[in-house]
């Protein structure tokens, strides 16, 4: 049975904050339906980390969402607009990818994305076959079509003028190159962060410029970290990777707060609103107790990242080490090097991948949460021998652990 528009309006713009306009989104569903030509729904990714976490899935589900009424998906790698980096949220210039780094990042995309989308449907494309065409000419002309005002209309660009901080004029190419790729496609649908408004907007004017009918710009929430305060970040360390493994995902999950739970509801899994409406409603009047229903959706977000199997045996292993206080199961074991006689703890950690950065590691150990063979470490400036006999067994927080052997290495 075919959905009508009103339950495809409905099923696409759930979890959404912006749909500019909704009235055109509407027709143009209802002109697919009728004719029966699916939109076409563009999604950039600038290829500027290695992997994908769980905030960019938010987008990805709602590509799938398109995907799932039949409508043609496109996955857009800005390798193009990779080598200018994306100044938006920036107060500063931001460095630029080298090509062998966006294409190592985008050979990892293409992989992560298969996990939501359907690969035999799914378009993947690059920016820089029309982009990199472009000559001087017509890059003038293109930016002809907006004036300096509307650029200062961005606010991160508004404040760092106003601010007298520098904005390279090659940064005012990134919009433009955002907007021309929903030229080239014919886009009719371009999803982004709400952060991405502005670059949402830029596409529309820029067909109306070239006398296309201008793509509707849909903007979902950014989503918050584990840490409940931060976007979700690898930078930040308050990440969920897409290819987590199970036991590490599920426990990261149950790390959510219960009131930052119901986002990762709405964003990260096909629960319908109502549906998570009613479970607030049971944990809010006492029929269910807010651990079980976090525990159903890291059970579901595993599953869906991996198999059944994998969520089963992972909330398992939670329940045997968190419930019953007990160590993993299959706690890795790491060899690092040093060459002198005690090496910092936090320089372990970075080197055994129990933390991001050196900076991370002495926040994580001021805060209390970091122990060493069952003990405290608080201490930022603390140090380790590189000679000891036994392993160290060292914990970060509650799901980060690991057999730390230190050999002392000869200085050539």
């Amino acid at each position: 049975m075919t959905a009508t528009i009103q339950q495809q309006m409905q099923f696409l713009t759930k979890g959404c904050v912006d749909v500019v306009p909704s009235e055109a989104l509407e027709k143009k569903l209802q002109r697919s339906l009728e004719s029966g030509v699916p939109l076409t729904i563009k999604v950039g990714f600038d290829p500027s980390a290695p992997d994908l976490h769980l905030g960019h899935t938010v987008i990805i589900r709602k590509m799938r969402h398109f995907q799932q009424l039949g409508h043609r998906v496109i996955f857009l790698i800005g390798d193009f607009t990779g080598l200018i980096g994306d100044p938006t949220g920036k107060n500063t210039t931001r460095p630029e990818l080298t090509p062998e780094e966006i294409e190592a990042n985008a050979a990892t995309y293409r992989r992560q994305i298969f996990k939501l989308l359907d690969p035999e449907t799914t378009v993947v494309d690059f920016n820089s076959k029309w982009l990199g065409q472009l000559g001087s000419a017509e890059w003038i002309k293109l930016a002809a079509k907006v004036t300096v005002a509307q650029m200062l209309e961005r606010d991160d660009f508004r404040t760092r003028y106003e601010a007298q901080k520098p904005i390279a004029l090659h940064e005012f190419l990134y919009p433009l190159a955002q907007g021309f790729d929903s030229v080239a496609l014919k886009c009719d649908v371009e999803l982004g962060g709400t952060d991405q408004l502005f670059n949402l907007l830029m596409g529309r004017h820029l067909m109306r410029e070239h006398g296309m009918e201008p793509q509707v710009a849909m903007t979902l929430p950014l989503l918050e970290g584990l840490d409940g305060v931060e976007k979700m970040s690898k930078s930040l360390g308050n990440y969920v990777a897409v290819e987590d493994p199970p036991n590490e995902m599920f426990g990261k999950l149950m790390s959510v707060s219960d009131d930052l739970m119901w986002k990762y509801w709405l964003l990260l899994t096909d629960r319908t609103a109502e549906a998570i409406e009613a479970m607030k409603s049971d944990v809010s009047e006492g029929r269910r107790h807010p651990m079980e229903v976090k525990k159903e959706l890291a059970r579901s977000l595993v599953e869906e990242f991996h198999d059944e199997d994998a969520a089963v045996a992972a909330e398992a292993e939670f329940g045997r080490v968190f419930s019953g206080r007990k160590l993993p199961t299959d706690i890795p074991e790491v060899e690092i090097t040093s060459e002198m006689p005690t090496v910092l703890l936090s320089k372990v950690l970075v080197q055994a991948g129990l933390a991001a950065s050196n900076s991370e590691a002495r926040r994580l150990m001021s805060q209390g949460g970091v122990k060493v063979d069952g003990e405290g470490a608080g201490d930022p400036k603390m140090a380790v021998s590189a000679d000891a006999e036994t392993p160290l067994l060292i914990q970060v927080g509650k799901r980060r652990i690991a057999k730390v052997t230190i050999v002392k290495s000869e200085i050539q």
